[in-house]
């Protein structure tokens, strides 16, 4: 019998020949991701370790991008902790970089390896073919201390893409739609494998996106086919592959679905599920008070792109803040040598620093009570963003610069 992709990288993080659905593994970790939500935690249990010790420095990464700069003494301190800590041990260490995803594909993340990050959208890191996985601060610590762990491997849900994305619509788009049509609990501890034709026509960013979202189906991790697209950007980032893993014809699929990506269209997750979606037209006339583009989801360049190309000449409405976060200092960089920056300011937009930012909920640009956001980010959960009694919607880079202008829920061919 065949494996899948996350039946053989599970395998060959536990050295072992073959693995199936349902097994469980002991497996060596390639690398560990860390972030200022919890790694505080994180670090008091190490300290009230008998014999406090991390297997292999090199594979951790902590990054502070969840409150940065610090938003009260509090969170001052907890950072201070953290980057003494990685100081002190020589951990590598991010501040004021970007967030924790995109820096991880930016400059760590590697076709074939297994990856634990402590936050929930490590799977990520699928976009490259790799195995990330969300887990909690006792997981990590075990993990960090003895640079092993143990997996429960997953069922493997099969997407087969077909044909192109088309009527304004964007990846961002293809996930929240696949969501909705599997349900917020359609993939629980299952991988989500991404493959076929239709792959091919989506780009880096693209990738990145479906795969960030997978989590919010439940999923344990996301895994897409490493093709030229995957092995150019690893090469661009001047990384190899640990190993190139494809699913083989004769493994076993729980589910196995085609989607048509020219039948995927504008998409808007309204309050206060993921899974609660509907055609952006649907939502057309709902007024809004803030707009956000930016978070691990959506703030990559081919982001900013795309909101600048609709934004351009325009101006946001007068009634609405709209924040544009780079997801990190190289797309910052590199928008504001394309010129996007200042086509975001001359429209009243506000550029923030590389972070979480309101997708977090806990620093910049909090939403107030009875207020609406419409967000790139990546969850719409009741207080999510703000206030208890606020209302957040998820729409793509596109939907959510065109409602800035409009000031309520709009779409792009209607600007």
């Amino acid at each position: 019998m065949g494996m899948t992709m996350a039946e053989k990288i599970i395998a060959c993080a536990a050295g072992v020949e073959s693995t199936k659905a349902g097994d469980i593994e002991t497996v060596t970790l390639d690398r560990l991701m860390s972030n200022d939500g919890t790694t505080h935690l994180t670090i008091d249990m190490y300290n009230k370790l008998k014999h406090p010790h991390i297997a292999d420095i090199s594979k951790l990464v902590w990054i502070v991008d969840h409150n940065i700069p610090a938003d009260s003494p509090k969170t001052a301190a907890s950072h201070k902790k953290m980057r003494d800590f990685a100081r002190e041990h020589g951990i590598t260490y991010y501040e004021g970089d970007g967030v924790c995803h995109q820096l991880m594909m930016e400059n760590h993340v590697r076709p074939g390896e297994l990856i634990f990050g402590a936050d929930s959208h490590t799977c990520a890191y699928g976009a490259l073919g790799a195995f990330g996985t969300g887990v909690g601060c006792t997981d990590y610590l075990y993990a960090m201390v003895t640079g092993t762990s143990w997996l429960l491997v997953p069922e493997t849900i099969r997407f087969n893409l077909h044909g192109e994305l088309k009527n304004g619509a964007t990846a961002r788009d293809l996930i929240l739609t696949i969501i909705g049509r599997i349900s917020a609990n359609g993939a629980n501890y299952k991988a989500m494998e991404f493959a076929g034709e239709g792959l091919h026509t989506l780009n880096m960013a693209d990738r990145i996106a479906v795969c960030n979202l997978c989590v919010e189906a439940g999923a344990k991790t996301a895994l897409m086919e490493v093709d030229d697209i995957a092995m150019d950007y690893l090469k661009e980032h001047g990384r190899e592959p640990k190993a190139v893993f494809k699913s083989d014809e004769d493994a076993v699929f729980s589910q196995v679905f085609d989607i048509d990506l020219s039948e995927i269209v504008p998409i808007v997750a309204k309050p206060h599920f993921v899974d609660n979606v509907v055609p952006a037209t649907e939502c057309l006339g709902v007024h809004i008070d803030e707009a956000f583009l930016g978070s691990c989801n959506n703030g990559r360049i081919e982001d900013l792109r795309l909101g600048a190309e609709v934004i351009k000449g325009k101006k946001v409405a007068p009634t609405v803040r709209f924040l544009v976060v780079p997801a990190s200092r190289a797309v910052y960089n590199q928008a504001m040598k394309e010129g996007l920056l200042d086509i975001f300011i001359d429209a009243g937009a506000m550029i923030m620093n590389p972070n979480c930012s309101v997708c977090w909920g806990a620093c910049q640009g909090v939403i107030g009570e009875g207020e609406t956001l419409i967000s790139t980010g990546t969850r719409n959960f009741k207080g999510r963003s703000g206030h208890k009694n606020s209302f957040v919607y998820l729409a793509s880079a596109a939907t959510v610069t065109a409602s800035a202008i409009a000031g309520e829920i709009t779409t792009a061919d209607r600007i």
